[in-house]
């Protein structure tokens, strides 16, 4: 079978299809470690066919329009279609000439029986391009600040499955010469007989100290790792309550966990966030914040939508030549303005006038739209920061500034740019309207304790929250709430919701350092168990 050539091949002759199977690997798990090629075609797949371990964040990648599949394959007793039946579904989705993707965990041909449907796909005569994925035998490890080899400690390593069950002969693998034939031992889908395969490992002569490691929920904020030499670690692992699915190592490699760290040590590990802000701004957030080691979950509360023409928006922007500056209290209001002015013809990139911009995403937001940000404020990043910029400047006092804003925005800004001889024409370009999302949902989320932080960004943001809930917030009780700003914070309050944080300034930056000062690494370090 040729993987590429989109044909598959019987007895030496290509047989063409109009269907094709792409059997893609999902990763082991953190969503940004899917390969471009799987995201490309899972946006244009027509059915896709997944595992249930399969990220949430990589399913949203997969089009409205196709058809999605799930097979189960969790684990041992968990409920899973058939492999029969799984080849079967390919092959017969295939045969209507849709383009199928069969999505499974970390790399499809690494203990994911990907060999399995390849073959039955090009006994179907049905053409099948394989797409490798980041396997969790590897990222596991690495994620855990673990390396498979080191010339320190090891020259070799071996992948095996502890699925099989070790006592029955005619399924077992030659665990004996297994630990003695590779430095480092990685073993997945072990955990349920490690006991068995711990003390075969023993029998054949690896010492019952060699330093051993098991991680669960790998290069995800979740991870968990458990380390103990090899004849405690069965133990370790069920006091510790890790569960499947996880990795185990075994080797001296495992020392070095404790120098080289992992991601558990990140200043947000494994705390999980939640960002209320609209779609199109929350992107930037979901990184920053996974950067950091947190788990983003955004759900908008709110959209921006733009208003309708009229004519106080033809007549300010037919006369842009006329004012001194522009005002950027928010990205949105540059993006906004930007989209007024080239619906009108007037491209943002030949105004010959400056922006002032409250803090670093506003400023971004208008070098990105074409306009020409000015120097930042240097303390703080709202209203009354850019206002006490501008003054302190001499960028005020008779000057004609236009600020871009939503309806009902705050007036805090033109009325104090007003107070020392400024002419500020407030100008509405686009409203702020509650987003619908799944309020019972929610309530669950916050209840069972699957979320731990809620980060709120204006007051819209924050009543449509609570509007959403049916304005009883008592599910959020216990948990921490950030506000960014003053404004928000006070929204909050007014909701029952009290800020248990308040950043000193509105940004991405300044949220996760706030959060992680109230916090620290310390939860991290502790969680660790590092062997000495």
């Amino acid at each position: 079978m040729n993987s590429r050539a989109g044909q598959a091949f019987r007895d030496g002759e290509a047989v063409s299809r109009a269907g094709r199977v792409f059997l893609v690997g999902a990763g082991p798990g953190a969503p940004d470690l899917l390969t471009l090629r799987g995201a490309e075609l899972l946006r244009s797949a027509d059915v896709v066919v997944y595992d249930a371990l399969v990220s949430q964040e990589i399913l949203r990648l997969i089009s409205p329009d196709a058809e999605s599949i799930n097979v189960g394959k969790r684990g041992h007793d968990a409920p899973t279609r058939s492999q029969a039946g799984i080849e079967e579904l390919l092959v017969d989705r295939a045969r209507t000439g849709k383009r199928v993707v069969r999505l499974k965990g970390g790399d499809p041909f690494v203990f994911g029986r990907g060999g399995e449907e390849a073959s039955a796909c090009c006994a179907a005569g049905i053409a099948c391009e394989i797409v490798p994925g980041v396997s969790a035998a590897a990222a596991a490890p690495a994620a855990a600040g673990i390396p498979l080899t080191d010339r320190r400690y090891a020259a070799s390593f071996a992948v095996v499955t502890g699925h099989n069950d070790p006592t029955k002969v005619r399924e077992a693998l030659r665990w004996e010469e297994l630990g003695r034939g590779a430095d480092t031992l990685v073993i997945l889908m072990g955990v349920r007989n490690l006991r068995q395969i711990t003390a075969r490992l023993i029998a054949g002569g690896r010492a019952a100290s060699t330093p051993s490691a098991a991680i669960r929920y790998g290069t995800l904020p979740a991870q968990q790792v458990v380390v103990a030499p090899l004849g405690e670690l069965a133990a370790e692992i069920e006091a510790a309550g890790l569960t499947s699915p996880a990795v185990i190592v075994v080797g001296d490699v495992v020392r070095l966990r404790s120098e080289i760290g992992s991601t558990e040590d990140l200043p947000l590990f494994g705390r999980r966030v939640l960002l209320t802000r609209p779609a199109a701004s929350a992107g930037a957030w979901a990184l920053a914040f996974r950067d950091a080691g947190a788990l983003p979950v955004v759900v908008p509360t709110i959209r921006i939508e733009s208003l309708p023409a009229s004519s106080e928006i033809d007549a300010a922007l037919a006369g842009l030549a006329g004012f001194d500056a522009l005002l950027f209290s928010s990205a949105n209001g540059a993006r906004q303005l930007a989209t007024q002015m080239r619906a009108r013809g007037i491209a943002p990139e030949g105004l010959a006038i400056p922006a002032h911009c409250v803090g670093p995403a506003s400023a971004a937001a208008a070098r990105d739209e074409g306009f020409s940000p000015g120097e930042l404020p240097s303390a703080r990043y709202d209203a009354e920061g850019l206002a006490d910029h501008l003054i302190e400047k001499g960028l005020v006092a008779d000057r004609k500034l236009l600020l871009p804003q939503p309806e009902q925005g705050r007036r805090i800004l033109a009325d104090r740019l007003r107070k020392v001889g400024a002419r500020v024409q407030e100008l509405a370009i686009y409203r702020t309207v509650p987003e619908v999302f799944d309020g019972r949902a929610m309530v669950e989320s916050l209840m069972s304790g699957a979320l731990d932080v809620l980060v709120f960004a204006s007051p819209s943001a924050a009543r449509s929250f609570a509007a959403g809930l049916g304005d009883d917030l008592s599910a959020a009780n216990g948990i921490d709430v950030v506000a960014l700003g003053a404004a928000t914070a006070d929204a909050l309050r007014e909701l029952g919701l009290p800020a248990t944080l308040e950043p000193a300034n509105a940004t991405v930056d300044h949220c996760i350092q706030a959060m992680a000062e109230t916090k620290g690494s310390a939860i991290a370090r502790a969680r660790r168990g590092d062997m000495e």
